[in-house]
């Protein structure tokens, strides 16, 4: 069960960091990408993927850029975070409630 979340958890962080490197470096293509992060091009091709259905970033013949829906994201995504982990720290079992056997 945590296995997926944690799973998730790698997939997003991948996905944020493509960002990240395109909002730093735009315009970026796939290969400095993989070369740079160390991911297989598959996974940045993947990533940049997601990217581009969320509206985030977009091809040019250059490489990815951002879009004018990036900066307003990138603005929320702490607060977004915040509120996940807050909800993840609620989630936890306290040591002292003891399972029993």
């Amino acid at each position: 069960m945590i296995d997926r979340l944690e799973k998730e958890v790698d997939m997003l962080e991948r996905h944020l960091q493509v960002l990240k490197m395109v909002i730093e470096n735009e315009p970026i293509g796939i290969v400095k990408m993989s070369n740079e992060t160390g991911y297989p091009h598959h996974k940045v091709r993947y990533s940049l993927r997601v990217l581009e259905e969320e509206n985030l970033i977009e091809p040019s013949s250059q490489g990815a850029i951002t879009t004018d829906h990036t900066s307003e994201f990138v603005d929320d995504l702490d607060e977004k975070i915040d509120e996940i982990v807050d909800k993840m720290e609620n989630m936890k079992i306290d040591d002292a409630a003891e399972v029993e056997n």
